[in-house]
């Protein structure tokens, strides 16, 4: 869940500012599937802004009491307290909400239900696997238990931010599912939670609950060096009866039947692909990586590489008042200075050089600036996350335009 900002700006004409609010309790039916037996019963379910109850049906004694063996009735008179029994429905697991995390998939498979999902504690408590008689019911109890976790999360993170400087804060944290590398034709996912904080990225195993805990991440990335890409839309015939969300065919870096995927392409050419359950969290990280990444480019305002060409060191500066600067590293002596309005092109080997076409103002000719870095990937990905900041700062409403997830999010 984010925390919030000053960017960006309200949304477009034309799509409401802000998601429909699933109801925060909520009572109904569905059925518990027994892993070890195979079977189902009927359960009721009992959800509450922090708790998720599951309850089973039962008999009970609800009046009177059963006869004693040491002072019998007489048989010639009726037993005035007779025991009345009555199914009831009584709790059997409650499962805190706060940091708990939802799954359409079992662990032992990856194929998403569109039915049926699992919520697992903080603790490590499950619910099992509940089941629902339409696709429909799901993904509305699956909006409400998210969006409760969603709101213990948000509280979490007011309550850290109060201990953290403004240039440390938390913006948005939540669970989403790994795709592990050296996958074949059978894709594995795992759990994973992420968290955007000050100017970094984090991957955890588990989610931070002390301050030593963020010195303790799985990852961590630089904000201003990673470049967040969200995947098709892809839905089966049978899933959430969402076909509006249909975009193309299913992305083949992303997991088998997991519609709502997202990369972040990290420095050396490497990246993480993650899944999340609803289009609307999908979104959420998608406008949560642009503000983090326009803050950090604002707190920073500069960032400079070290470079070559042609056997000379050189300092490569990405300045969001200024543009592009590169200098000599010994002298300081500046060689070239374009705006970012100037930047027409580029081209790279995938390697370490890159060409930079820019357009000199006086003469409107394009000048080529060949330069090589140790990490072309993570400069790259600055450029862009500059590039990004500064035509949010003109033009704010355009970022938001730019958005695949938003655009389709009140449809998940």
């Amino acid at each position: 869940m984010s925390a919030e900002g000053p960017f960006p700006p309200a949304a477009p004409r034309g799509r409401p500012g802000r998601l429909l609010v699933p109801a925060r309790t909520k009572t109904g039916t569905a059925l518990l599937h027994d892993e070890g037996s195979g079977h189902a019963y009927d359960i009721r379910l009992k959800l509450t802004k922090e708790v998720l109850t599951i309850q089973k049906q039962d008999v009970i004694c609800v009046s009177g009491s059963s006869h004693s063996a040491n002072a019998p009735s007489s048989p010639s008179s009726p037993v005035a307290d007779e025991p009345k029994y009555e199914k009831r429905w009584l709790d059997t697991v409650s499962l805190p909400l706060s940091m708990a995390r939802v799954s359409r998939c079992r662990a032992a498979a990856q194929k998403v239900r569109s039915s049926a999902f699992e919520v697992q504690a903080l603790d490590g408590a499950s619910s099992g696997s509940l089941w629902f008689y339409t696709a429909q019911e799901c993904t509305a109890w699956l909006r409400a238990v998210s969006a409760n976790i969603s709101d213990l999360t948000l509280q979490k993170m007011k309550m850290a931010n109060k201990c953290c400087s403004p240039c440390d804060q938390v913006l948005h944290v939540g669970w989403v599912s790994e795709r592990l590398g050296g996958a074949s034709s059978s894709q594995t996912f795992r759990s994973k939670f992420l968290a955007l904080k000050g100017s970094s990225f984090y991957v955890f195993t588990s989610p931070p609950v002390s301050t030593l805990d963020w010195v303790r991440a799985e990852k961590t990335y630089n904000l201003c060096e990673v470049l967040f890409k969200v995947h098709k839309f892809w839905l089966p015939d049978d899933c959430w009866a969402q076909t509006s969300l249909c975009l193309g065919l299913q992305d083949p870096t992303c997991g088998e039947h997991r519609p709502f995927c997202f990369s972040v392409l990290v420095g050396h050419g490497r990246s993480h692909v993650f899944s999340v359950e609803l289009g609307s969290e999908l979104a959420a990280w998608e406008l949560s990586f642009q503000r983090a990444t326009f803050l950090d480019v604002q707190r920073m305002g500069s960032k400079t590489y070290m470079c070559s060409w042609q056997g000379d060191t050189l300092c490569f500066t990405v300045d969001f008042a200024l543009g592009f600067t590169c200098f000599d590293s010994k002298t300081k002596n500046v060689l070239w200075r374009f705006k970012f309005s100037q930047l027409k092109g580029s081209s790279d080997d995938g390697k370490a050089r890159v060409k930079l076409l820019f357009q000199n103002l006086d003469t409107k000719q394009i000048e080529m600036k060949e330069l090589e870095f140790q990490d072309l990937t993570a400069v790259l990905h600055c450029i862009h996350s500059f590039l990004a900041a500064k035509v949010a700062s003109v033009d704010p409403v355009f970022i938001d335009s730019q958005s695949i997830a938003r655009k389709y999010m009140y449809s998940s």
